[in-house]
């Protein structure tokens, strides 16, 4: 009597771990580099791919969880029509706001089938942008009618003057010619 109890107590058990891996628990330390980028764990935590190099030259990857809490957000893999539309790359080291300076990569963030497809991407350059006093829906505004000016914002982190209203007509200043040598 007490050997079925202990056996069904272990087959309960067994069941309960098989379980639990079939519901996708991801633990960015568990994760390979081809998916490492963009994941976020069980916990909600979001995955960086770090690179070391080791003393024979060789790299090496691991994935690691960063301290950046994804918003609603557990158990996610991000998908490779998302990696795409939103032109970003699996193999991104860490995590890091400069790609935002780059008006090619905004131009795709903010396309409609980034932006409007890609909560996972999009929730992450929204924590990104504001961190950098930016926030993203002015900044794809911007990038659809003055790319230029979304660009100053955010290399200023904040107020950028507005430029003259009108032509500004420069009286009695001799136009300057470079040097010939």
């Amino acid at each position: 009597m007490a050997s079925s109890f202990c056996n069904l107590a272990l087959l309960a058990l067994a069941i309960a771990f098989c379980v639990q891996g079939t519901l996708g628990d991801i633990a960015c330390e568990n994760l390979d580099h081809g998916s490492c980028a963009f994941a976020v764990s069980s916990t909600g935590k979001r995955c960086v791919l770090e690179k070391q190099v080791r003393r024979s030259g060789e790299e090496a990857y691991t994935c690691r969880s960063s301290q950046i809490e994804a918003d609603n957000l557990k158990d996610y893999i991000e998908t490779d029509e998302c990696i795409t539309a939103c032109g970003l790359d699996r193999k991104t080291l860490g995590v890091s706001s400069d790609s935002l300076l780059e008006s090619h990569f905004t131009q795709k963030l903010c396309s409609s089938g980034c932006y409007e497809n890609c909560p996972n991407v999009v929730d992450l350059y929204f924590s990104l942008a504001a961190g950098e006093g930016v926030f993203l829906p002015k900044l794809c505004e911007a990038q659809r009618g003055i790319v230029r000016r979304g660009m100053a914002e955010i290399r200023s982190s904040g107020d950028v003057a507005p430029g003259p209203v009108q032509p500004v007509k420069l009286i009695g200043v001799a136009a300057a010619m470079a040097p010939s040598y």
